[in-house]
Order: structure tokens, then sequence, then C-alpha cells
């Protein structure tokens, strides 16, 4: 697991995020800045469990899949979400702070989640399964990508 990675998930990507306002307008997508930490929070309950869902990747598929995400290749604009459908849900949080202390929990979770089992693998509905370190991969690819989103970090 890259030690890096995992601090950039804990403290600068929270950091980084209660920069917005909440009015921003993404470079793509239609996402506004809240429903954007809410889908991350979202991704990492699915690395933890509190949410599932069936594998959507072709079996054959799986390691080209996979192999993509462990690169260092970033997700491109527009990259199609297979679990979203062609606009964004409704908000859950009434506040964008109160949004990213959910993120922040969550965040806190995950790892606790994965420190106390070790050897825990959970299923992604793109990637397949992944442990911890096979997860914090992708969540830190995740996040670069929204950050970049909404010109919170430069390409």
């Amino acid at each position: 697991m890259n030690p890096e990675k995992l601090d950039f998930i804990k403290n600068d990507f929270p950091a980084m995020i209660k920069k917005p306002k909440g009015d921003e307008i993404p470079e793509w997508g239609k996402m506004n800045p809240q429903q954007m930490i809410e889908h991350m929070t979202d991704s990492i309950r699915i690395a933890d469990e509190k949410i599932t869902h069936a594998v959507h990747t072709p079996l054959e598929d799986l390691p080209a899949y996979k192999g993509f995400m462990m690169s260092e290749k970033p997700f491109r604009p527009n990259t199609k979400n297979k679990l979203m459908d062609e606009n964004p849900p409704a908000i859950t949080n009434s506040t964008l702070q109160d949004a990213v202390q959910e993120l922040e929990d969550e965040i806190d979770y995950f790892v606790n989640y994965f420190e106390q089992q070790p050897g825990r693998v959970t299923s992604n509905p793109i990637f397949g399964d992944l442990n911890y370190g096979e997860w914090v991969h992708l969540l830190h690819k995740h996040m670069v990508h929204h950050l970049k989103q909404f010109r919170l970090m430069q390409s």
C-alpha cells in the first residue's frame, strides 16, 4: 500500500474540498461540488461494504480494467460511471460543510475497517475484488480526477 496516497486521502483531499463555496462550475460533468463530495463518500462506502453492488464488468474484461485502474493513467474527463444516471443524484446533506464532515468520517471508517481486517478484500462494481492497497490506489485516482474537475488541482 502506498502511504503517500493514503495520506492524500486522509489529509490532502479533505483540505482541498473545503475550498469551494458550492456554486463552482465544473470543467466537465453535471455535478456541483457538494454532489461530487457525496459521490466520493459513496465510493468509499463501496470500499468498506456499507454499499454493495454486483460487478458490472464481464469477467473476461476484469484483468484489463484492473490493469488500467492500477496504472498511473488518469481517468479521462467525462468518464462514464455505469452506476450513475445521466443526471447526478440529489444532495443528501443540508450543507457543503456537512458533506465534507460526512466524507471525513467515512474516510476514518474506511481506514479502520481495513486496518482491523488485514487481508480483507471487497468488491468494486467496475474493477472486481480489491484489497486495501488497491482501494487506496483507486480512491486516490478517483479523488484526483474530481479535484481536476473543479480546478482544485492542476493537471
